[in-house]
């Protein structure tokens, strides 16, 4: 039987998703397989959490624990940590340097995926479209006239490293822009202004699957509210349809365009990626590697509508971290 750490958590605003979706992988593992630990992380501790919700400490030099005089080390840990420190990969550098298996990608796509900016610019050159946009780093002068010239209105400004739809505002006047500036700046010190598109939402999720890069059914997100926020993502102010409501020619179109930028960084693990089609044309806006994992979250529909339960998306993603080394 193999110890799983299953890392939940983090230092952002997105931990409590992140608990409930380690919480799903840690009901989902194969228990014939796997002994599962819950393992929280926050800045001012690292424990190893039993069902009884007690707590014990993890030993930062190589990642282990003791229960009742035992020492456990771990054979892989399943990264199930949104936003900062997993997601931006400092914690895939950390466990690369222990020399232990963990099911995201590796350090280097974490912390370039996570800058919204960066990953865009990598991968324009492929021919891969974005929003127009504008970039602000706290500090800088607004130059509202300019921001509006540039990418119009409606725009969204976002946080450039930030997930869950936190800080992000649309804004539909000049004059609401340093507010949302503000608001964004609560979350990341560096901000993405984009052109508003005006289209079909649709999120795809790539993933290795028994060492094929698969592109799962698409995901078309259709939000109550004025875009796709943190109320439309978690509760339930958004239709999800999957398969989403596109050309078997458009689901093959920005199919393959998420497979080509999985393929092109070199990505492990899990993605999924968003765009807004417009007239025909997909336009990406960004690529999650830790995506949520609870049963509302898309790549579990996904993999459900694809006729992969959880329990094998989660064993698949153990098994392969495994063989990376």
């Amino acid at each position: 039987m193999k110890n799983i750490a299953i890392i939940m958590g983090g230092y952002s605003s997105e931990y409590k998703i992140s608990l409930i979706s380690g919480n799903v992988v840690y009901q989902s593992l194969d228990k014939t397989k796997y002994n599962g630990f819950r393992v929280h992380i926050f800045k001012e501790k690292w424990v190893y959490v039993n069902d009884a919700e007690t707590e014990f400490p993890i030993d930062k030099n190589d990642f282990s624990t003791i229960v009742d005089g035992k020492k456990i080390n771990f054979d892989c840990v399943f990264n199930a940590i949104h936003g900062t420190p997993g997601e931006d990969g400092l914690m895939q550098a950390y466990f690369e340097l222990l020399e232990i298996p963990q099911t995201s990608c590796d350090y280097y796509q974490a912390a370039l995926t996570f800058n919204k900016r960066d990953f865009l610019s990598v991968l324009k050159p492929y021919g891969i479209k974005s929003a127009v946009s504008y970039y602000l780093n706290k500090g800088d002068v607004i130059y509202a006239d300019e921001i509006v010239k540039k990418v119009g209105l409606p725009c969204f400004v976002k946080p450039n490293k930030a997930g869950s739809s936190f800080g992000i505002s649309k804004v539909k006047t000049a004059a609401e822009l340093p507010i949302a500036i503000e608001v964004a700046y609560q979350e990341d010190n560096e901000i993405i202004i984009e052109a508003f598109l005006d289209g079909t939402e649709v999120t795809v999720g790539v993933i290795d699957y028994k060492g094929t890069i698969t592109v799962l059914p698409i995901t078309e997100i259709v939000s109550e509210n004025d875009f796709f926020d943190y109320e439309a993502k978690y509760l339930g102010k958004s239709q999800e349809i999957t398969p989403a409501r596109i050309s078997d020619e458009m689901t093959k179109k920005v199919g393959d365009i998420a497979k080509r930028a999985y393929e092109l960084l070199k990505m492990k693990g899990f993605s999924r990626t968003e765009f807004i089609i417009v007239n025909d044309e997909p336009f990406m806006l960004e690529m999650n590697t830790i995506p949520g994992l609870t049963p509302e979250s898309l790549i579990p529909q996904q993999a459900i509508a694809a006729g992969i339960s959880l329990e094998e998306l989660f064993t698949n993603a153990i098994e392969l971290s495994s063989q990376k080394k």
